[in-house]
C-alpha cells in the first residue's frame, strides 16, 4: 500500500494532538487470491472495517476505481490490476503535544517518544506519528527508525538520517552487539535477586497480543530497582527482540506492568454483561508504565531521562 498525504498536515491541539481530516488514496494491486471476485466483494471481505453498503456506494461514486477508471459494482477484478480507494481520513488523536529531540547529529537523531504516538505510519495513523511529526514540525526527512517502540510505550527512539547508517545499526542489532535497557512499573514486590526469563514468545497479529505457549525463543533479564510494597520499578534488559517481549515476560514472572490491561488478569464473572471487556477505572490510553532508557553499541551510547512515574 502506498500512502499519500499533505507534506505539512494541519495539526490541532486540544486535549491532545489532532490532525485536521484530509483526503487520502490507498493504492494496491490485485493479489492472486483476490482475482475473480467482484470489486465490492473484494473490499467487503478483505477490508472489514466498513460495512458492505459503504463499498457499494464507494464504487458507484468512483471513490473505488480499477486502473484509474470507474467500474460497476459487478466488475470482476483480475490479477495485478491496480485498485485505489480515495477517502477522507480522520486520524485518531494522540495524547502528546510535543516530541522532545534529545540529540541531532549528521546521520542520527534521538528523541524521547511520548506514549500514544506510533513510530511510523500504520493502521489508522499516517501523520500522527513520530516520523510524520518530525517531518512536519522539524523538517527532518528522510528518517529511518532503527528500532521500534509500541504505540503506548515511551522513551528513547533512535532514527537514522540515511539508509547507510540505518543499515549499520541493523547489522549491529542482528549481530547481538546492541544492549537495550527499559524500566517498568509492575504489580507487587518484585524479587530482589536478578531474574532471567527464558520463555518463547508467540505474537498473534489478529488478537494483537503475545503468549508464551509456543513461538520463538526469547530471553529477558530483570533487576529490581525499588519497591514500595505495592509496586516495583524494574530494569528490563531484553536479550532478544520479540513483539511485546518485555510485557509478556513480566506477566510470566507474576509481576505484570501495573497498567497493562492487555496482560493483566482480571476476574471474570460469566453473569456480568460487562465482562471481560470492562477494564478497571483509571486504565486506558494513559500510556504504559514501560519506558526505554538506554541503547548502546560499539562505540556509542544513547540515553533518555526517566519518566515521572519512575
Amino acid at each position: 500500500i502506498v500512502w499519500q498525504s499533505p507534506a505539512n498536515p494541519d495539526y490541532i491541539f486540544h486535549d491532545g494532538r489532532h490532525v485536521r481530516p484530509y483526503y487520502f488514496e490507498f493504492i494496491s494491486h490485485v493479489k492472486n487470491r483476490w482475482a475473480g471476485k467482484t470489486i465490492v466483494d473484494l473490499f467487503a471481505q478483505e477490508f472489514k472495517g466498513r460495512p458492505y453498503d459503504y463499498y457499494v456506494d464507494a464504487v458507484k461514486s468512483g471513490r473505488i476505481q480499477v486502473n484509474g477508471e470507474i467500474v460497476p459494482v459487478s466488475y470482476i477484478v483480475k490479477s495485478s490490476q491496480k485498485i485505489s480507494h480515495f477517502l477522507h481520513r480522520h486520524e485518531p488523536p494522540v495524547m502528546a503535544w510535543d516530541i522532545s529531540i534529545l540529540h541531532k547529529e549528521t546521520d542520527v537523531v534521538t528523541i524521547c517518544k511520548p506514549a500514544s504516538v506510533p513510530v511510523h505510519p500504520c493502521g489508522q495513523y499516517r501523520k500522527n506519528t513520530v516520523v510524520g511529526i518530525l517531518q512536519a514540525e522539524h523538517g527532518l526527512a528522510p528518517l529511518f527508525p532503527v528500532h521500534r517502540l509500541d504505540r503506548l510505550v515511551s522513551g528513547l527512539l533512535i532514527l537514522a538520517r540515511n539508509a547507510a547508517k540505518a543499515d549499520l545499526f541493523r547489522q549491529q542489532i542482528e549481530g547481538g552487539m546492541v544492549q537495550k535497557r527499559y524500566i517498568a512499573k509492575v504489580i507487587g514486590v518484585f524479587p530482589e535477586e536478578e531474574q532471567v526469563v527464558n520463555a518463547n514468545v508467540d505474537y498473534n497479529a489478529r488478537e494483537g497480543r503475545s503468549s508464551t505457549e509456543k513461538g520463538k525463543s526469547a530471553c529477558t533479564k530483570f533487576t529490581r530497582i525499588s519497591t514500595n510494597g505495592t509496586y516495583s520499578i524494574v530494569l528490563c534488559e531484553p536479550i532478544t527482540g520479540r513483539t511485546h517481549q518485555i510485557r509478556v515476560h513480566l506477566r510470566y514472572t507474576g509481576h505484570p506492568i501495573a497498567n497493562d490491561t492487555l496482560y493483566l488478569d482480571f476476574s471474570i464473572d460469566p453473569m456480568c454483561t460487562n465482562c471481560p471487556n470492562l477494564a478497571p477505572k483509571g486504565y486506558g490510553e494513559e500510556g504504559l508504565w514501560l519506558h526505554c532508557v538506554r541503547y548502546s553499541g560499539p562505540g556509542w551510547v544513547y540515553e533518555c531521562p526517566y519518566p515521572d512515574w519512575a
